[in-house]
């Protein structure tokens, strides 16, 4: 007999990892093992959290039972789990930046993105024919909030208009993108 997914939900994990290497794996297998489906990971390396640890952000899609069980998993393994719960980034939508991208900071382009909350990236293409220094092009593939697509394409025409970066949004139909 073959189990039923139809329960299955997008989860978000907020966890604190130790600054040493190996610790991001060592935080992914217990997802891996209880089947949970990863989606993205937003690994912010160059911050610190007051207690001295790096902030973690990993969206994952996983049956209620599968989700509690991955948070167990995670307790066992002595990995700090901040904040576990379900978001609803059930609308896809893929934009294109242009410009001086990398000498913006890219980092602070994607930090800034994740912390629209209603949003996270999925996927990232880079495109720099002419080095790092030079106009530069990158696919950003996004999950937004459900309900959320217009809040999302308002806080990246901001982060382009700051940064001075062209911004190819995605055509929508019916109000989805």
């Amino acid at each position: 007999m073959s189990e039923v997914h139809n329960d299955v939900q997008a989860y978000t994990l907020r966890l604190e990892l130790v600054d040493e290497p190996g610790e991001l794996l060592r935080s992914l297998q217990p997802i891996a093992e209880h089947g949970g489906n990863l989606l993205s990971i937003f690994h912010e390396r160059g911050n610190v959290t007051p207690r001295g640890y790096i902030p973690v952000e990993v969206d994952i899609e996983a049956t209620p039972d599968r989700f509690d069980n991955i948070v167990e998993g995670l307790s066992d393994a002595g990995i700090n789990v901040i904040q576990a719960g379900t978001e609803r980034y059930s609308e896809r939508l893929t934009i294109i930046l242009s410009g001086h991208l990398i000498e913006t900071d890219l980092s602070d382009t994607l930090t800034q993105i994740e912390a629209t909350r209603n949003a996270t990236v999925t996927d990232i293409s880079l495109s720099a024919p002419a080095g790092s220094i030079n106009v530069s092009s990158a696919r950003f593939q996004l999950a937004a909030a459900s309900g959320a697509t217009e809040e999302v394409l308002a806080a990246m025409r901001e982060i382009a208009d700051e940064k001075d970066l062209q911004l190819v949004e995605p055509l929508t139909v019916g109000g989805r993108a």
